[in-house]
């Protein structure tokens, strides 16, 4: 199991949830970054059918397309239907209410309350869209803090909601995304606190696409200082989250709802400090970037679970929607209800064996000013001139995980037509490329499994041999 310490801060959490349900090791996104993996939780679409390629709009992220096609479908609007009172609160989109895309007014169908940022993760001075009404924000702690925000909105949801319907809310708080501000009361946690220098940390990106070669190994001092204090904040942030977490908790159990509730704790992808001299950020098919915390409790989930089938993020929509009564057969998803592995007595079923990651770099037309040697076609150039990405960053990967394989196939979209290899069992921080010394039978199982996975739709994505 990989540790990458996202969840050493979450004290409270790991025990209110994951001791008292269960824990996924083997949790994954489809593709490492907020947009496209957000709207795959919400479609249980991988990116090549709901189309979200990337964070910008050009990317698809919250266009007018998304919202007239992938977005009407969203599993929110089937728990309507299902008579489920419905709570948002927090970050959607990166371009969610961007001028000539809806702006504020557009409320996502299926919400009955609605509080999104508009644009990207802000913890002061935000804009929110509150049942479509603009709603501007300043930087008072006690008013503005995003964070505690979402919370007390949604234990007002709570006391606010009709007993007489079952309900579901969605809260998605900005930490741990830089800006990385922390309440007031936690900036001087972790104080001693620095990005573990274990596994990849600060190696050469040795046989790897060009992206992972160009950076500076090992590091000057200004990344290492810079990453290490990312790290720091990223653990203060999520405090608050960590107390969000408790107050639901104690608000389900005073209603008496918490044993009749299954609460979910996961994120929208991984995050890399330092590893292949990378300083910060994701995009990469690496585990640190595509593996995700995963923890559920509630009806009939024993537990001190820890449980290994693989579950992807693509698995969430289905997985509420079996939990609320929809029949899975009617719906147009990619993945699959992984209700049966955590609660054996409610549903029968098998995990997969394997699954596609693919995602579609994003560049500037420009060179970055700040780093004019580099040239056009890069994006996320920090710190010290470190491209985290580029219009080439564009790849598609088969990761295996079963009891006899742990593999990772990937093939870059470039000029070289770079592809990267992986066995996991024997070298589980990647360093080493194997595509040369792997039977060229198996490099040719893995291609053709790799084209039927990113042309597949529905059923044939869980059918694939």
């Amino acid at each position: 199991m990989f540790i990458w310490g996202g969840m050493t801060p979450m004290k409270k959490t790991k025990a209110l949830i994951g001791e008292a349900g269960a824990t996924f090791v083997n949790a994954f996104t489809v593709t490492p970054l907020c947009c496209p993996s957000r709207s795959s939780i919400l479609t249980g679409q991988y990116p090549h059918n709901h189309e979200v390629r990337n964070n910008s709009l050009s990317g698809n992220c919250s266009s007018i397309q998304w919202q007239k096609g992938p977005e009407s479908t969203a599993f929110p609007v089937y728990l309507n239907k299902q008579k489920y009172q419905t709570f948002f609160a927090g970050k959607y989109l990166n371009q969610y209410g961007k001028k000539d895309e809806g702006e504020v007014g557009h409320v996502p169908p299926g919400w009955d309350q609605w509080h999104a940022l508009v644009g990207n993760s802000q913890y002061y001075n935000y804009t929110l869209s509150v049942n479509g009404k603009e709603e501007k924000h300043a930087d008072s702690y006690e008013q503005d803090y995003f964070t505690d925000l979402i919370t007390n909105r949604s234990l007002h949801f709570l006391d606010d909601r009709s007993p007489q319907h079952p309900f579901f809310m969605m809260l998605s708080p900005p930490a741990p995304h830089s800006p990385w501000t922390a309440a007031p009361q936690y900036q001087k946690e972790f104080s001693d606190v620095k990005a573990p220098r274990g596994g990849s940390f600060d190696k050469p990106g040795k046989d790897k696409h060009w992206l992972l070669r160009q950076p500076v190994s090992p590091m000057p001092k200004t990344s290492l200082t810079f990453l290490d204090n990312a790290y720091r904040k990223r653990w203060q942030t999520l405090l608050s989250v960590d107390d969000m977490v408790e107050l639901l908790v104690k608000k389900l159990e005073s209603i008496k709802e918490l044993d009749n509730t299954y609460i979910i704790y996961t994120s929208d992808n991984g995050y890399h400090t330092g590893q292949f001299s990378l300083p910060i950020d994701k995009r990469q098919l690496y585990e640190f970037d595509i593996r995700v915390p995963l923890m559920v409790r509630g009806p009939g989930i024993k537990p001190n679970q820890t449980l290994q089938p693989l579950v992807l993020n693509i698995d969430l929509a289905p997985t509420i929607l079996d939990i609320s009564g929809v029949n899975l057969t009617t719906l147009n998803v990619d993945g699959q209800s992984f209700l049966s592995q955590m609660a054996p007595t409610l549903r029968n079923g098998t995990a997969r064996p394997f699954f596609l990651v693919e995602y579609t770099g994003e560049g500037h037309e420009k060179a970055d000013p700040d780093c004019p040697k580099l040239g056009p076609g890069l994006s996320q150039c920090f710190p010290d001139c470190v491209c985290e990405d580029a219009y080439n960053n564009t790849y598609a990967c088969v990761r295996t995980l079963d009891k006899e394989h742990d593999l990772q196939y990937c093939e870059f979209a470039d000029s070289e037509s770079f592809v990267e290899v992986y066995n996991l069992t024997s070298d589980p921080h990647q360093l080493e490329n194997i595509l040369k010394s792997v039977d060229p039978a198996v490099l040719q199982a893995m291609n053709q499994r790799l084209i039927k996975l990113q042309s597949c739709q529905g059923n044939s994505c869980r059918d694939v041999k």
